[in-house]
């Protein structure tokens, strides 16, 4: 489902006309339940550096393997089982600064290392062609920085053996992922629908982000998505352990392609920030 913002941001009130979405929400395969969040586990989170404000506990059903799984969705697109909760926290954490991506060690993608990502063609989940074009800019935005990790692209449907595997589903705009484990990268990156009518940068952008996700990054503004929703929670610094990524702003970074919304008019391009973010991480 598409979220629409007006940035409220006094420094570009006079952009307040721009549609700004969520790179977040959800509506199809991962549904609400009926449970409340537990403050136990809310608090969990905010010790992780999680913004809690609008938590849900969720329940997804996975089109291909048609298991049904229970986790939190964070942020609005940042699905994380209670199994990973509990690693992230037994593990010692690594915070980039306060607009930095923030991390586990355990769960960051082992590298150097080829991620073999295919793009779904196969029925009612098929990426479309705006998609397709959109995930193979994406790929080349990931194989153009100066890391350790090497993306191989291919389109069809034999999923199985594929590290990242992203499809359609049904929705206004945006997208969703999770983070990775055991080394190796988060599988599924569900893109909304809707997304494909606003352009195949914006498409693009999207994609970059969610496989960004599925990496180990977090929202940059995670600390106030107000910065780049419009509205959002503040847990300002995070949680203990905090380490800044050199070469890195401790500011606001506006060009952050991990913000936790995004604009109609979006590039689909890293920020310089992001490339040095990730070529220090792989």
């Amino acid at each position: 489902m598409l979220k629409l913002r007006i940035s409220l941001m006094g420094a570009i009130a006079l952009l307040a006309s721009a549609v700004l979405m969520s790179s977040c929400n959800t509506e199809d395969t991962l549904e609400p339940t009926s449970n409340e969040v537990p403050a136990e586990v809310k608090a969990n989170f905010k010790e992780l550096g999680f913004d809690v404000s609008d938590i849900e506990l969720v329940s997804q059903v996975n089109p291909f393997t048609k298991e049904t799984s229970t986790g939190y969705l964070l942020e609005g697109d940042i699905l994380i089982t209670p199994d990973l909760m509990e690693s992230m926290l037994a593990s010692e954490l690594h915070h980039e600064g306060p607009c930095g991506e923030q991390y586990r060690t355990t769960n960051l993608v082992s590298a150097p290392q080829t991620i073999d990502v295919i793009g779904y063609t196969g029925g009612s989940y098929a990426l479309d062609g705006t998609m397709q074009t959109a995930l193979q800019w994406a790929v080349n935005n990931y194989n153009a920085l100066n890391t350790g990790l090497t993306f191989n692209l291919t389109y069809g449907t034999n999923y199985g053996n594929k590290d990242i595997v992203v499809y359609r589903t049904s929705g206004g705009g945006g997208g969703s992922a999770g983070f990775p484990s055991g080394g190796k990268p988060y599988k599924w990156v569900q893109i909304y629908s809707g997304t494909s009518s606003y352009g195949t940068n914006v498409v693009e952008h999207v994609i970059t982000h969610e496989i960004g996700h599925c990496l180990g990054l977090r929202h940059t503004d995670y600390f106030n998505r107000s910065l780049s929703c419009g509205s959002g929670g503040n847990e300002g610094s995070g949680g203990v352990g905090a380490h800044h990524i050199p070469g890195t702003p401790t500011g606001y970074d506006a060009n952050s392609i991990m913000l936790s919304c995004f604009s109609s008019g979006e590039d689909g391009e890293f920020g310089s920030y992001d490339r040095t973010a990730l070529e220090y991480l792989y």
